[in-house]
């Protein structure tokens, strides 16, 4: 490939990048496009130096989930993430398979399209939900917990389709890819226990240059060598080199420095899955890949919608979950390129899949950021959904909730005011979306509401009309408006204490009609100032102090 043919693929996916966020779409979708433009006039001509360019792309975007993968995290989510991950990768699965099948599709081909149409893009739905402040949401947790199930799966299947290679699968050969991945994840975790973190630590930590290139270097190499010599794929090496250094502290560091120079690989790479939108037989793609389309649009959100209703979410949690499975992953493109280079299915098969990609990213991204006012639109409906009992109820005791203080968010600055409110015998309900902090607080039988407070249902239950006073202790500014907002409507108006990071967001959080909002800035200036003026500044005194609040900060673990 020329200097001047990279140069002008690059130029124009970077014009198809700026219409896709123009339109607020992905920009894989952009380049996807792009890739298409460029192989209707003819522009690419050498595809084998494109598509390694590509690997490289997928290899390193292995390598970042390995890296970034949190498997501590599935124990705070645990059921409703394992039973709504699986629950959904088994239905879709099924019916895929069966929609695909009847369509006219071969029997591998069917397979793996089915498995192509179960999962979701865990980079558009993070990034998507991070745009709307809903990331540390309730429906935003159990989301990032059932893609990490699904990554999960891809991952497994991914490492048996590259053991399997070109071979028949039969009983033998299924021992050996299971006696194989298990001496490469036993090697993976030796590496990362025992061997990484004295080699990074002496050698490579201390310069951020070496660091680089060191990890990009250990990435690459480890995919070569699994890819090759042991026989499974570059992509699992890409994800297996990341597992290993995901102990390591400078694990973020890495990450953060890494990122760049994956998204220009894979930029490549999603022009070459472009390129092969361009089919003779387009009508032969164009139909299939619209059932498919509506199958995950609609069909993925209702078994994930049922799944969680049976598990006893609320209807407003469960819809708004559901809708971030309204489109199909990377991994699913990943899936069908290793199956054409595996010869299971043909470039017709793999068009339509991309086709599926480039309709639902595009239709689900809209849905998932317009969520909120579509189910404001469906909650009568979706009532079906929920069941009469949901988690969501909580742990409200026999208490009738009358001149009450609601605390939102329950982190140390809601601890120490749960203390001071036992202390006083004042009556104080507790509102919190973490799965987690909800357990441990019903364990010490406080009373609490698991849920987001940004939802109206959740807002009644508090009994905010009968509060004396609401103190929100998060510091999300939309979410604080929302509750002023509500407090606003209200007859009887409780007094609110809310929290802002900045000086613009107190002054709008005034605005809406906060009797007072917290800004960690100006109290720590306050609060020192007040220390000095008590205690005057002297040294022993300020120490003191210091050794005491280091002590409380170590208790209150």
């Amino acid at each position: 490939m020329s200097f001047a043919e990279l140069a002008l693929l690059l130029v124009v996916a970077a014009a198809a990048g700026v219409v896709a966020k123009a339109i607020k779409q992905p920009l894989l979708i952009g380049y996807l496009f792009a890739g298409l433009l460029l192989a209707f006039f003819g522009v690419v001509r050498d595809f084998e130096a494109i598509a390694a360019l590509g690997k490289v792309g997928v290899a390193l975007l292995l390598f970042l989930v390995g890296l970034e993968m949190n498997v501590r995290e599935l124990p705070s989510l645990g059921k409703v993430a394992l039973m709504t991950g699986l629950g959904q990768i088994i239905f879709t699965s099924v019916v895929g398979y069966l929609i695909a099948f009847a369509l006219g599709f071969g029997v591998l081909p069917s397979i793996y399209i089915a498995v192509a149409l179960t999962f979701s893009s865990t980079i558009i739905i993070v990034k998507l939900l991070s745009e709307k402040g809903d990331i540390g949401s309730l429906y935003g947790k159990i989301a990032v917990g059932f893609l990490l199930v699904q990554d999960f799966v891809a991952i497994l299947i991914l490492m048996f389709l590259a053991g399997l290679g070109g071979k028949e699968a039969n009983l033998g050969q299924f021992f050996l890819i299971g006696v194989k991945a298990i001496a490469l994840l036993a090697s993976v975790w030796f590496l990362s226990k025992k061997v990484l973190p004295t080699l990074f630590d002496k050698f490579i930590a201390s310069s951020p240059e070496i660091l680089f290139v060191g990890s990009i270097a250990w990435a690459l190499g480890v995919a070569a060598l699994v890819g090759g010599p042991l026989g499974f794929s570059y992509e699992i090496g890409g994800f297996l080199a990341g597992l290993a250094l995901s102990n390591l502290p400078e694990h973020l560091g890495i990450a953060s420095k890494t990122r760049p120079l994956r998204d220009f690989f894979l930029t490549i790479f999603f022009l070459t899955l472009g390129t092969q939108l361009l089919v003779k037989n387009i009508g032969a793609v164009i139909a299939p890949a619209v059932v498919f389309s509506l199958f995950v649009l609609i069909g993925n959100p209702l078994i994930v919608l049922i799944i969680m209703g049976l598990l006893r979410y609320k209807k407003r949690t469960s819809f708004l979950a559901s809708v971030t499975v309204a489109q199909i992953s990377e991994f699913s493109f990943i899936l069908m390129a290793m199956g054409l280079t595996l010869g299971h299915v043909s470039q017709t098969e793999v068009a339509t899949v991309i086709l599926v990609g480039v309709i639902t990213m595009t239709i689900s991204t809209y849905l998932i950021l317009a969520s909120d006012k579509i189910f404001l639109k469906l909650k009568d409906t979706l009532s079906i959904f929920e069941r009469r009992l949901t988690h969501e109820m909580a742990l409200l005791t026999e208490k009738i909730y009358n001149d009450h203080i609601v605390l939102i968010g329950c982190d140390r600055m809601g601890k120490a005011l749960i203390s001071f409110f036992k202390k006083k015998g004042l009556l104080y309900l507790v509102v919190d979306h973490n799965p987690k902090v909800f357990a441990n607080l019903s364990a010490e039988r406080i009373p609490v509401l698991l849920g987001d407070i940004d939802d109206p249902e959740i807002k009644d239950l508090a009994k905010m009309d009968k509060a004396r006073m609401v103190i929100s202790t998060i510091s999300n500014t939309s979410d604080n408006l929302s509750i002023l907002e509500y407090i606003r409507n209200l007859t009887r108006r409780p007094l609110a204490i809310t929290k802002a990071f900045s000086k613009a967001e107190a002054l709008k959080q005034y605005e809406a009609g906060a009797a007072f909002v917290l800004l960690p800035e100006v109290i720590a200036g306050e609060y020192l100032r007040h220390l000095f003026v008590a205690h005057g500044i002297s040294e022993e005194r300020i120490r003191k102090m210091g050794k005491g609040h280091f002590n409380r900060l170590i208790t209150s673990k």
